[in-house]
C-alpha cells in the first residue's frame, strides 16, 4: 500500500499543498508548529475517517474556510485508487472514489491502511484504559471495516441506555418510581452490539499477541517478557481477566447475566457498568502490570512494540500498511532508532516527520520535503 500523490486544501494550516511521495521512506522536516503532523493526520484520516488527535472534524478545517479537502492517488498492489474526502462544518462529509460519489462514507474505511507511531503513544502504556481501548478499536476497524458499524451501533445504544438510567436514577432520588419499561429492550441491544465488539477485540488480541512479543524482543533486545490480557466487566470471575476468546454466544450469555446482577447499582449510579466501554487491555512486563512497573525506556519499547505488532499483523494478512512515524526518532535511544530505521527502510512506504535532519539516523535514505508555515517543497 502506498500513496503516490497527496493533496490537501484548507486542511489545518494549509491553504493548499501537494506532495508526490516515493516508495520507501519519505521525510518531512520542519520546526514545530509548521504543519508536518497535519499531513500525517491527513493520511490517517483517509483510512479511518477520523483524526488521531481530535474527536471532532471541525479543527481539521482551516480557519475562515468553509470546508477542507483531502485527496490522494493510491496504489494497492495492482489496483489504483483516487480517494477524495470533503470535510464540511455543520454538514455531512462527502466522499468520492475514483471520481464517483460513494453511497456510504464508511465504505472507504480500510482502503488506505496506515499505522502511526507518535510520542503520544506513551499513553498506551502509562495512560488511562480508554487509550488502550481506542487502540484496539482503531486496529479492529482497520483490519475488518465492518466493525465501524458495530462500534457506531454500540455507542448509540450506550448513550440511549445511559440516558434512561439517568432519568430513572433522578426519579428514585426524588422518591418516585422511574420508568424502566424499555430498559430490557436496551439491555438486549447492548448485549447484541457489545458482545460483537467484545468478541472482535478478543480475537484481535489473540492474533496480535505473538507479534507483540516478537516486536518487543526486537526493539528492546532485553530478556524482559511482555504479555497482554483482557479484563472485562462482563465476566463474573476474579479480576475478570480473559486470556482467550469465548464464542459470541458465550459472551452474550455472560454479559446478559452480569447486567442482571448489577441492575440496582446501575440505576443508583445512572451509568452502564457492563460492556466494552468499561473494559481494559492489560499490558504486562515480566508478569507485572506495565503501567506503574515499567521504566520510561521500557514503556517506550512496549508502546513501539504495540504499533509494530499492528503493522506486522496487517502486513501478514495481505496489505502492507503505510508506516507513519511522527517525530519519534528524537525520543528514542540509538538502539531503538536503528531498529526503527531498518524497518522504515524496508517498508513499502514510510512517512517520517522530524524537527531537524539530525534527528534521523544517517543510514536512512529518504525523499525529503521541507515544511514551513503550511507550505511544502521537496529538497
Amino acid at each position: 500500500m502506498r500513496i503516490d500523490r497527496l493533496q490537501v486544501i484548507d486542511f489545518r494550516n494549509y491553504v493548499e499543498a501537494e506532495l508526490e511521495f516515493a516508495p520507501g521512506p519519505n521525510l518531512l522536516v520542519g520546526a514545530n508548529g509548521q504543519g508536518k503532523t497535519n499531513l500525517v493526520e491527513a493520511i490517517g484520516y483517509l483510512g479511518t475517517l477520523s483524526s488521531h488527535r481530535v474527536s471532532s472534524d471541525v479543527p481539521l478545517i482551516r480557519r475562515t474556510a468553509e470546508r477542507a479537502v483531502v485527496r490522494a492517488m493510491c496504489a494497492n498492489e495492482d489496483r489504483s485508487l483516487t480517494i477524495e474526502l470533503e470535510i464540511t462544518n455543520g454538514r455531512a462529509n462527502r466522499a468520492r472514489l475514483n471520481r464517483s460519489p460513494v453511497k456510504r462514507n464508511r465504505d472507504l474505511i480500510g482502503l488506505v491502511r496506515s499505522v502511526l507511531f507518535a510520542p503520544e503513544d506513551l499513553a498506551l502504556v502509562k495512560g488511562d484504559p480508554g487509550d488502550r481501548r481506542r487502540f484496539l478499536d482503531d486496529l479492529l476497524i482497520l483490519r475488518y471495516p465492518r466493525y465501524a458499524a458495530v462500534k457506531a451501533d454500540f455507542d448509540r445504544v450506550l448513550k440511549q441506555r445511559n440516558a434512561l438510567l439517568k432519568t430513572a436514577g433522578m426519579a428514585r432520588r426524588a422518591g418516585r418510581d422511574g420508568d424502566l419499561r424499555t430498559l430490557e429492550v436496551w439491555d438486549a441491544h447492548l448485549v447484541e452490539h457489545g458482545s460483537a465488539l467484545l468478541h472482535g477485540r478478543l480475537e484481535l488480541i489473540d492474533a496480535l499477541r505473538p507479534h507483540f512479543v516478537a516486536a518487543y524482543a526486537g526493539v528492546s533486545g532485553a530478556v524482559d517478557t511482555v504479555g497482554m490480557h483482557y479484563r472485562t466487566s462482563a465476566a463474573d470471575e476474579p479480576e475478570n481477566v480473559l486470556s482467550t476468546a469465548p464464542s459470541y454466544d458465550e459472551i452474550a450469555s455472560m454479559m446478559a447475566g452480569r447486567l442482571a446482577q448489577v441492575r440496582e447499582r446501575e440505576i443508583d449510579r445512572a451509568l452502564t457498568l457492563v460492556g466494552p466501554q468499561r473494559d481494559e487491555l492489560v499490558l504486562e512486563l515480566d508478569e507485572f502490570p506495565a503501567k506503574g512497573y515499567a521504566s520510561h525506556g521500557q514503556s517506550w519499547s512496549i508502546a513501539l512494540a504495540l504499533r509494530l505488532a499492528a503493522y506486522e499483523l496487517l502486513r501478514d494478512e495481505g496489505t502492507e500498511p503505510i508506516l507513519l512515524l511522527d517525530d519519534v526518532f528524537a525520543e528514542l535511544d540509538s538502539k531503538r532508532r536503528a531498529h526503527l530505521a531498518a524497518l522504515a527502510q524496508r517498508a513499502e512506504q514510510t512517512v517520517i516527520t522530524a524537527a531537524v535532519h539530525d534527528d534521523i539516523p544517517r543510514e536512512l535514505s529518504a525523499r525529503t520535503f521541507e515544511v514551513v508555515a503550511g507550505t511544502v517543497a521537496e529538497s
